[in-house]
């Protein structure tokens, strides 16, 4: 999922973020964009990362567990969205190989506790007027089709001056 890091966002707009703004976690450079676009889009005018839980039921264990989504925004419109970030291939049933690897086995069981998240996360927006949505690099890089082959190239000049 974009760069995999770990960071800490600052936001320009501290009054609009629900939560301690001196703690706001980026996981990927996908959700540091979207921090970014969260904090300075006026049209938001209130947002959270990862502030809250929900509980699920993995199926990996049959035990109820607690899913922090990525986001919760408030458009000045007054709608509310969770949002989870994530790649675009993990939104999918992963495709079986010719060979069943480990790797496989992992990215199923990774789908179906997504899925499971997933499902939750509706039920409880359902629930509390907000709507759930899952975004990919597709919504947060709308100016550039994106494969993992060529993610991160974006600003390398491929003509290097000698």
């Amino acid at each position: 999922m974009g760069q995999s890091l770990k960071t800490k966002y600052k936001p320009t707009n501290p009054d609009k973020y629900m939560g301690n703004p001196n703690n706001i976690i980026c996981r990927s450079s996908w959700e540091r964009r979207f921090c970014k676009e969260c904090d300075t889009n006026p049209g938001v005018v209130k947002w959270a990362s990862e502030e809250f839980s929900i509980p699920y039921v993995s199926p990996a264990d049959g035990k109820v567990h607690r899913y922090y989504p990525d986001f919760l925004i408030e458009k000045s419109d007054g709608k509310r969205y969770i949002i989870e970030i994530k790649p675009d291939h993990q939104t999918k049933p992963p495709v079986k190989k010719s060979r069943v690897t480990k790797s496989y086995l992992y990215e199923c069981a990774t789908f179906e506790i997504n899925k499971a998240k997933w499902k939750a996360a509706s039920e409880f927006a359902k629930d509390n007027g907000i709507e759930f949505q899952i975004m990919t690099e597709n919504q947060i890089f709308p100016e550039k089709h994106h494969t993992r082959k060529n993610y991160g190239t974006r600003g390398v000049s491929r003509n290097r001056r000698k």
